[in-house]
């Protein structure tokens, strides 16, 4: 299992463990973690799962394709460490990743 560092807005913090393959978003709503709607249930057709990766993780994560920067356009605050957290699967060179929940999804 990998650790995820959920950081809401307010400066919870929340730690949820992740089965590798298992999406950032996935891992958020099984522990029901606020501020994460994945209204679209990971289909990558909304913004509900807006996440700000932590600057030293970025350069784990695979580049963002054309349909996360197309659904990125419609999240409010995005940043360039916006991502989609149903396009982050978890591995072991992922464990203790830290995400930051915007304000408002």
């Amino acid at each position: 299992m990998a650790k995820i560092l959920f950081t809401d807005h307010a400066g919870t913090t929340r730690e949820v463990e992740a089965k590798p393959g298992t999406s950032i978003m996935e891992a958020a709503v099984q522990n029901m973690v606020p501020e994460i709607d994945a209204d679209c249930g990971g289909a990558c057709a909304c913004a509900t799962c807006h996440v700000y990766v932590d600057d030293a993780w970025l350069g784990k994560l695979k580049e963002k394709d054309d349909m996360e920067e197309s659904m990125l356009d419609f999240a409010e605050g995005v940043q360039d460490n916006s991502r989609l957290s149903c396009q982050i699967l978890m591995s072991e060179e992922l464990d203790g990743i830290k995400v930051t929940t915007p304000e408002s999804q």
